[in-house]
Protein backbone atom coordinates (compact mmCIF):
# COMPACT_ATOMS: atom_id res chain seq x y z
CA UNK A 1 0.00 0.00 0.00
CA UNK A 2 1.41 3.13 -0.97
CA UNK A 3 2.18 5.88 1.50
CA UNK A 4 -0.57 8.64 2.02
CA UNK A 5 1.20 12.00 1.55
CA UNK A 6 2.20 14.50 4.76
CA UNK A 7 0.17 17.18 4.87
CA UNK A 8 2.02 20.84 5.42
CA UNK A 9 -0.26 23.79 5.56
CA UNK A 10 0.70 27.07 6.50
CA UNK A 11 0.01 28.78 9.38
CA UNK A 12 -0.94 25.63 11.16
CA UNK A 13 0.57 23.72 14.30
CA UNK A 14 2.37 20.36 12.90
CA UNK A 15 3.43 17.86 15.53
CA UNK A 16 7.08 16.02 14.08
CA UNK A 17 8.84 12.91 15.48
CA UNK A 18 11.81 11.68 14.30
CA UNK A 19 13.25 8.39 15.18
CA UNK A 20 17.04 6.94 14.80
CA UNK A 21 17.76 4.54 12.62
CA UNK A 22 16.07 0.68 13.65
CA UNK A 23 15.38 2.91 17.44
CA UNK A 24 18.55 2.83 17.58
CA UNK A 25 20.43 6.37 19.32
CA UNK A 26 20.95 9.75 17.65
CA UNK A 27 22.28 10.96 20.70
CA UNK A 28 25.69 9.39 22.13
CA UNK A 29 26.68 12.49 24.59
CA UNK A 30 25.53 16.28 26.00
CA UNK A 31 27.34 17.94 23.24
CA UNK A 32 25.44 16.11 20.65
CA UNK A 33 22.32 17.38 22.36
CA UNK A 34 23.84 20.93 21.85
CA UNK A 35 24.87 20.28 18.38
CA UNK A 36 21.47 19.37 17.20
CA UNK A 37 20.03 22.23 19.12
CA UNK A 38 22.51 24.97 17.21
CA UNK A 39 21.24 23.60 13.90
CA UNK A 40 17.58 23.79 14.79
CA UNK A 41 17.78 26.96 15.56
CA UNK A 42 19.61 28.00 12.76
CA UNK A 43 16.92 26.21 10.67
CA UNK A 44 14.20 27.59 11.99
CA UNK A 45 15.91 30.65 11.14
CA UNK A 46 16.27 30.02 7.71
CA UNK A 47 12.95 28.42 7.39
CA UNK A 48 10.76 31.03 9.24
CA UNK A 49 9.44 28.15 11.06
CA UNK A 50 7.96 28.81 14.79
CA UNK A 51 9.15 26.45 17.75
CA UNK A 52 6.21 25.97 20.34
CA UNK A 53 7.78 22.73 22.29
CA UNK A 54 10.04 19.81 21.59
CA UNK A 55 11.93 17.43 23.54
CA UNK A 56 14.75 15.59 22.81
CA UNK A 57 15.07 11.60 23.63
CA UNK A 58 18.02 9.21 23.18
CA UNK A 59 17.01 7.70 20.18
CA UNK A 60 14.42 9.96 19.09
CA UNK A 61 12.64 13.38 19.02
CA UNK A 62 9.31 15.32 19.03
CA UNK A 63 9.13 18.67 17.25
CA UNK A 64 5.55 21.16 17.01
CA UNK A 65 6.16 24.04 15.21
CA UNK A 66 4.38 26.17 12.88
CA UNK A 67 5.88 26.78 9.54
CA UNK A 68 4.95 29.74 7.28
CA UNK A 69 4.49 28.06 3.86
CA UNK A 70 3.80 24.12 3.38
CA UNK A 71 7.66 23.71 2.00
CA UNK A 72 9.44 25.00 5.30
CA UNK A 73 8.71 21.86 6.89
CA UNK A 74 10.65 20.09 4.60
CA UNK A 75 13.31 22.01 4.25
CA UNK A 76 14.18 22.28 7.72
CA UNK A 77 14.24 18.57 8.54
CA UNK A 78 16.45 17.90 5.23
CA UNK A 79 18.88 20.79 6.86
CA UNK A 80 18.95 19.75 10.10
CA UNK A 81 18.94 16.08 9.16
CA UNK A 82 22.02 16.71 6.78
CA UNK A 83 24.19 18.97 9.16
CA UNK A 84 23.77 16.71 12.24
CA UNK A 85 24.26 13.55 10.85
CA UNK A 86 27.50 14.95 9.16
CA UNK A 87 28.85 16.05 12.66
CA UNK A 88 27.97 12.62 14.56
CA UNK A 89 29.32 10.61 11.78
CA UNK A 90 32.71 12.85 11.83
CA UNK A 91 32.39 13.09 15.24
CA UNK A 92 32.15 9.15 15.78
CA UNK A 93 33.99 8.01 13.07
CA UNK A 94 31.11 6.14 11.50
CA UNK A 95 29.02 6.21 8.23
CA UNK A 96 25.56 5.50 6.85
CA UNK A 97 22.38 6.73 7.96
CA UNK A 98 21.07 8.20 11.06
CA UNK A 99 17.75 8.48 11.14
CA UNK A 100 14.94 6.69 9.82
CA UNK A 101 14.12 7.51 6.39
CA UNK A 102 10.95 9.27 6.84
CA UNK A 103 9.63 11.31 9.93
CA UNK A 104 5.98 11.37 11.22
CA UNK A 105 4.11 14.06 11.11
CA UNK A 106 0.33 15.32 11.86
CA UNK A 107 -1.31 18.48 12.34
CA UNK A 108 -2.84 20.00 15.27
CA UNK A 109 -5.55 21.84 15.86
CA UNK A 110 -4.36 24.71 18.01
CA UNK A 111 -7.54 25.89 19.79
CA UNK A 112 -8.08 22.07 21.20
CA UNK A 113 -4.98 20.28 20.81
CA UNK A 114 -2.19 22.35 20.93
CA UNK A 115 -1.81 22.55 24.59
CA UNK A 116 -2.30 18.38 25.04
CA UNK A 117 0.58 18.00 22.19
CA UNK A 118 2.93 20.38 24.41
CA UNK A 119 1.87 18.08 27.35
CA UNK A 120 2.55 15.13 25.02
CA UNK A 121 5.74 16.21 24.09
CA UNK A 122 7.10 17.38 27.24
CA UNK A 123 6.35 14.40 29.75
CA UNK A 124 7.75 11.90 27.12
CA UNK A 125 11.06 11.79 29.44
CA UNK A 126 8.53 11.18 32.60
CA UNK A 127 6.44 8.23 30.15
CA UNK A 128 9.77 6.79 29.67
CA UNK A 129 10.44 6.84 33.33
CA UNK A 130 13.91 8.66 33.11
CA UNK A 131 12.70 11.69 35.64
CA UNK A 132 10.08 12.14 37.54
CA UNK A 133 9.23 15.69 36.93
CA UNK A 134 9.61 17.37 33.51
CA UNK A 135 11.14 20.13 35.23
CA UNK A 136 14.38 17.71 35.96
CA UNK A 137 15.24 16.88 31.96
CA UNK A 138 17.43 18.92 30.57
CA UNK A 139 16.43 18.64 26.90
CA UNK A 140 12.84 19.92 26.38
CA UNK A 141 10.87 22.89 26.37
CA UNK A 142 9.54 22.47 29.67
CA UNK A 143 11.91 24.65 31.32
CA UNK A 144 10.71 27.45 29.06
CA UNK A 145 6.95 26.62 29.04
CA UNK A 146 6.48 25.68 32.92
CA UNK A 147 9.49 27.54 34.48
CA UNK A 148 10.43 30.78 32.41
CA UNK A 149 13.67 29.88 31.84
CA UNK A 150 14.86 31.50 28.60
CA UNK A 151 15.23 29.49 25.35
CA UNK A 152 15.97 31.27 22.26
CA UNK A 153 14.97 28.38 20.02
CA UNK A 154 10.83 28.50 20.62
CA UNK A 155 8.12 31.15 19.94
CA UNK A 156 4.97 30.69 21.80
CA UNK A 157 1.82 29.98 20.46
CA UNK A 158 -1.66 32.55 20.95
CA UNK A 159 -3.15 28.97 22.49
CA UNK A 160 -0.37 29.52 25.01
CA UNK A 161 0.06 33.01 25.92
CA UNK A 162 -3.97 33.17 26.18
CA UNK A 163 -3.11 31.18 29.65
CA UNK A 164 -2.57 34.37 31.66
CA UNK A 165 -2.76 38.24 31.53
CA UNK A 166 1.23 37.96 32.33
CA UNK A 167 3.92 35.69 32.69
CA UNK A 168 3.46 34.86 36.28
CA UNK A 169 0.18 33.93 35.73
CA UNK A 170 0.59 32.53 32.39
CA UNK A 171 3.26 30.01 33.55
CA UNK A 172 1.22 29.34 36.87
CA UNK A 173 -1.61 28.02 34.46
CA UNK A 174 0.59 25.96 32.48
CA UNK A 175 2.45 24.14 35.54
CA UNK A 176 -1.32 23.23 36.57
CA UNK A 177 -1.74 21.60 33.88
CA UNK A 178 0.95 19.19 34.44
CA UNK A 179 -0.71 18.07 38.08
CA UNK A 180 -2.92 15.20 36.44
CA UNK A 181 -1.06 12.74 33.87
CA UNK A 182 -2.36 12.55 30.33
CA UNK A 183 -4.94 9.37 30.25
CA UNK A 184 -4.57 6.74 27.95
CA UNK A 185 -7.39 8.12 25.53
CA UNK A 186 -5.21 11.67 25.06
CA UNK A 187 -1.85 9.27 24.41
CA UNK A 188 -3.54 6.96 22.19
CA UNK A 189 -5.19 9.70 19.95
CA UNK A 190 -2.18 11.53 19.73
CA UNK A 191 -0.29 8.49 18.39
CA UNK A 192 -2.44 7.00 16.32
CA UNK A 193 -2.59 10.59 14.28
CA UNK A 194 1.51 10.71 13.76
CA UNK A 195 1.40 7.00 13.30
CA UNK A 196 -1.49 7.38 10.20
CA UNK A 197 -0.03 10.90 9.36
CA UNK A 198 -3.73 12.34 10.19
CA UNK A 199 -4.26 15.61 11.49
CA UNK A 200 -5.04 15.70 15.55
CA UNK A 201 -8.78 17.71 16.10
CA UNK A 202 -12.43 17.57 16.00
CA UNK A 203 -14.60 16.17 13.27
CA UNK A 204 -14.74 20.36 11.80
CA UNK A 205 -11.14 20.76 11.95
CA UNK A 206 -10.79 17.43 10.20
CA UNK A 207 -13.67 18.63 7.34
CA UNK A 208 -11.43 22.01 6.76
CA UNK A 209 -8.64 20.08 6.62
CA UNK A 210 -10.21 17.78 4.17
CA UNK A 211 -11.35 20.77 2.32
CA UNK A 212 -8.22 22.78 1.90
CA UNK A 213 -6.07 19.34 0.58
CA UNK A 214 -9.52 17.92 -1.57
CA UNK A 215 -8.71 14.44 -0.19
CA UNK A 216 -10.59 12.13 2.94
CA UNK A 217 -7.84 12.27 5.77
CA UNK A 218 -9.74 10.54 8.32
CA UNK A 219 -8.29 8.22 11.43
CA UNK A 220 -8.60 4.57 11.01
CA UNK A 221 -9.28 2.59 13.68
CA UNK A 222 -6.30 1.06 16.03
CA UNK A 223 -6.09 -3.08 14.72
CA UNK A 224 -8.04 -5.15 12.70
CA UNK A 225 -11.45 -5.68 12.73
CA UNK A 226 -12.96 -7.70 15.59
CA UNK A 227 -13.84 -11.23 14.02
CA UNK A 228 -18.13 -12.12 15.12
CA UNK A 229 -17.60 -15.58 16.20
CA UNK A 230 -14.15 -14.74 17.69
CA UNK A 231 -13.25 -16.38 21.21
CA UNK A 232 -11.26 -15.62 24.29
CA UNK A 233 -8.30 -17.74 22.85
CA UNK A 234 -8.46 -15.70 19.20
CA UNK A 235 -7.71 -12.82 21.37
CA UNK A 236 -4.70 -10.71 20.90
CA UNK A 237 -3.11 -7.96 23.36
CA UNK A 238 -1.96 -4.87 21.49
CA UNK A 239 1.46 -3.62 22.71
CA UNK A 240 1.79 -0.03 22.11
CA UNK A 241 4.98 1.47 21.72
CA UNK A 242 6.39 4.76 23.62
CA UNK A 243 6.90 7.63 21.75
Amino acid sequence: MPRRSRIHLAGLPLHIVQRGHNRDACFFGEDDYLAYRHWLGESLTSTGCQLHAYVLMTNHVHLLLTPPTPDAVSRLMISLGRRYVQYINKTYRRTGTLWDSRYKSSLVQADNYLLLCQRYIELNPVRAAMVDDPAHYRWSSYRANGLGQPDPLLAQHDVYLSLGRDDTERLANYRGLFRSELDDAAIGDVRLALNQGQPLGNSRFLASIEQSIGQRREVKPRGRPRKPAATPADAQTQLSIEM
